[in-house]
């Protein structure tokens, strides 16, 4: 198989409708080298950097999976956007964005890892993902 490792995918893939970052940015800790009193972080295998971690809502009303953990590798703290006055959450958007697949307890899960987080492009909704219907693109 052509496959290996991780997968490519545009943040209007995985999120459609957008998402919402819920909680702090997070510093994702090794468990197998750290020890009790002495936390080693995380690093990405492929870069060196840090791994942080980003617990988003799916505003996809039809999402299986409300929240949604992303990881984004960086050598410093990813700094959320600004919060929106009015809003309970801040909308966020990914970079770069990569999912590998997996089974959980015999159930099929996503990890989503990203480069970068940002504040959304202006004109945000629900994206249009061309699909191919026999042999001819539709949007």
């Amino acid at each position: 198989m052509g496959i290996r490792g991780a997968i490519p995918i545009g943040f209007e893939h995985v999120f459609p409708y957008g998402c919402y970052m819920v909680g702090e940015v997070e510093q994702v800790r090794d468990f197998a080298a750290s020890s009790a009193g002495k936390p080693v972080f995380a690093r990405d295998k492929a870069t060196g950097e840090f791994v942080w971690q980003v617990t988003v809502i799916d505003c996809d009303p039809e999402a299986r999976e409300k929240t949604v953990k992303v990881k984004v590798s960086a050598p410093v703290q990813p700094v959320p956007p600004a919060p929106l006055q009015g809003l309970p959450f801040i909308p966020v958007e990914f970079d770069g964005m990569t999912v590998t697949p997996w089974v959980n307890n015999e159930r099929q899960a996503f990890s989503f890892r990203a480069r970068e987080m940002r504040a959304p492009r202006t004109g945000a909704g629900p994206a249009k993902v061309a699909v191919s219907v026999s042999g001819k693109d539709a949007a």
